[in-house]
């Protein structure tokens, strides 16, 4: 059961962002929560297990990291960080595998991290990329920011390229000691202005996540026959003999995925890459390890 709310496939009847969210977050405490075993060296003076219900602002995330399970500490609570969600809304996002598009992905990713970091006492911003607009709610915790949150992601339609990073400043400046900057792509760019975008995040900011969306259909390349490729940011088509195609394609793409991680791990940035269909315990688990450190 638990599994199966994390499942975003499962999430198109709902229309709440707030509900998938709350979802997500208790299926994911609870499926952890059903495999913990009391074992030596954790002192239950202090510490005990996650029951649903609890007060998250508790949950010691660095007994998580150890342990990789949750105890709630009941003598202190964390001092709570800032967590800036910065979303690629580009033409590219509306890629779609089967009813999801890579936005809608994004959104409830977000939505779910969003959600867990104010139960918790982080404050949550966001950032919305566009080529002609940027979306920015300055970081606060409260659970109408998180509304107000919700709104913007249920808001955006993906359009037009990822921005030049040279109008990005509300993006690169730091404003807190305790910061966690997640950004959210599909790593489809023009020339270089993702890989630019995210040097500047990481070098302001040593707590920094790229969660990298692909589709399953890009990932295999599923394709059939003889199709016209459009390119969702500049229109541009491409008629492609598939079968022709597909042993280049793929040996091209693993190659660009290896030299992404590799690069993306050494400027000291969490890499994580997801397919549309995967559940978002991976994501919500990388984003826990990730506040554990600070």
């Amino acid at each position: 059961m638990p599994h199966r709310l994390l499942n975003p496939q499962t999430f198109a009847a709902i229309k709440d962002l707030r509900l998938i969210a709350k979802a997500v977050v208790d299926g994911f405490l609870l499926g952890q929560n059903q495999s913990i075993r009391r074992g030596a060296g954790i002192e239950f003076s202090q510490y005990r297990s996650y029951q649903p219900g609890d007060d998250l602002r508790q949950l010691d995330w660095k007994m998580f990291a150890r342990s990789d399970r949750y105890y709630i500490r009941e003598s202190e609570v964390d001092s709570s960080v800032a967590v800036r969600f910065v979303v690629d809304a580009s033409g590219s996002m509306a890629h779609q595998d089967g009813t999801l598009t890579k936005l809608d992905y994004a959104r409830y990713l977000v939505a779910s991290l969003a959600y867990l970091a104010v139960q918790q006492g982080d404050a949550v911003g966001l950032f919305v990329l566009q080529e002609d607009q940027l979306v920015q709610l300055a970081p606060q915790q409260s659970s109408q920011h998180l509304q107000r949150f919700f709104h913007q992601l249920e808001q955006v339609k993906p359009n037009g390229a990822f921005p030049a990073p040279d109008r990005l400043a509300p993006v690169f400046a730091k404003k807190r000691q305790k910061e966690i900057t997640v950004l959210v792509t599909d790593m489809y760019e023009q020339t270089t202005e993702i890989t630019e975008t995210l040097r500047k995040i990481g070098a302001r900011e040593k707590d920094t996540l790229l969660f990298h969306l692909m589709s399953k259909n890009e990932l295999e390349f599923t394709y059939q026959g003889q199709l016209a490729f459009q390119d969702l940011e500049t229109g541009q088509t491409l008629q492609v003999s598939t079968e022709a195609q597909r042993t280049e394609y793929l040996r091209r793409l693993q190659e660009w995925l290896a030299n992404l991680e590799t690069d993306t791990r050494k400027k000291q940035i969490h890499y994580e890459r997801f397919h549309l269909h995967e559940p978002l315990d991976k994501a919500l688990r990388a984003f826990l390890m990730s506040r554990a450190r600070i």
